[in-house]
């Protein structure tokens, strides 16, 4: 075999071996941008940095290369997980769900969800975005600490009012959460800002209310032009002018392409 045919092979099984080293490298930093803004989160509410991570990692955990990381890209659509490698599949899928009818969808690395708290975003990309959705998290959990007295009771109350389900994730949460304890340091347990954190709903069992396990709250009126469009089955509108739809850039997205 001539000596370029030997660099050629040799070539050839280095990049094969580098690609998969690449994938990984870059999979392993894209899992590391929860923790990310759960540190500048935590920096700028006084939420312990290991409350912020041990909930999104108990959010969006998810096994890569052997490891227990967060994900950013993560939706629970009605019950049903669900991991994507980037923003644009996450949000093409989400938007696919949302003309479908569904509105009872969590995301993001702290697993916002829409029908409760989509007024708190102008757009469906500020709630996928990780700092924003890390920031709306930490001053929910925050509000939560205040009315529990513990970040235990606060993480249950998180996902569910329901003291059953409360108790399970609370037990989980605390497990992960060991993973970083060491990094909280000299942050407050809670940074007390002027006032509170704003009308920030809680989140409710919704598979519980479903069921009939809890008493149904009276419904609130409704303001939000997104959901009055929907219940009157019109389409929404596009545009950016103020009210409109949190998938408006979405639909503009799509129309371009």
């Amino acid at each position: 075999m001539s000596i370029l045919w030997r660099l050629i092979l040799f070539v050839m099984a280095l990049c094969g071996f580098a690609l998969p080293q690449i994938a990984f490298a870059t999979n392993i930093g894209l899992s590391q941008t929860c923790e990310q803004v759960a540190t500048e989160a935590s920096r700028r509410t006084g939420v312990p940095v290991s409350v912020l991570k041990a909930i999104s990692l108990t959010e969006t955990g998810r096994k890569l290369e052997g490891r227990f990381v967060p994900w950013p890209w993560t939706v629970n659509m009605e019950g049903e997980g669900h991991w994507f490698d980037t923003l644009d599949e996450a949000r093409a899928y989400v938007f696919k769900e949302f003309k479908r009818g569904a509105r009872s969808f969590d995301v993001g690395c702290f697993q916002i969800n829409y029908k409760w708290h989509n007024e708190a975003f102008s757009s469906i990309d500020e709630m996928f975005d990780p700092l924003s959705n890390a920031l709306y998290a930490a001053k929910f959990l925050g509000e939560l600490y205040q009315e529990m007295g513990n970040w235990n009771a606060a993480a249950g109350a998180y996902h569910s009012r329901t003291k059953e389900n409360a108790d399970k994730y609370s037990a989980r949460f605390a497990e992960l959460r060991q993973r970083y304890a060491g990094e909280d340091g000299n942050t407050p347990m809670l940074a007390q800002a002027q006032g509170g954190y704003g009308d920030i709903p809680e989140i409710p069992d919704i598979v519980a209310v479903a069921n009939g396990a809890v008493e149904v709250a009276p419904p609130r009126v409704n303001t939000y032009p997104l959901l009055q469009r929907a219940e009157g089955a019109q389409a929404p509108p596009l545009g950016g002018a103020s009210g409109a739809s949190l998938f408006a850039s979405a639909l503009q997205k799509v129309e371009v392409n």
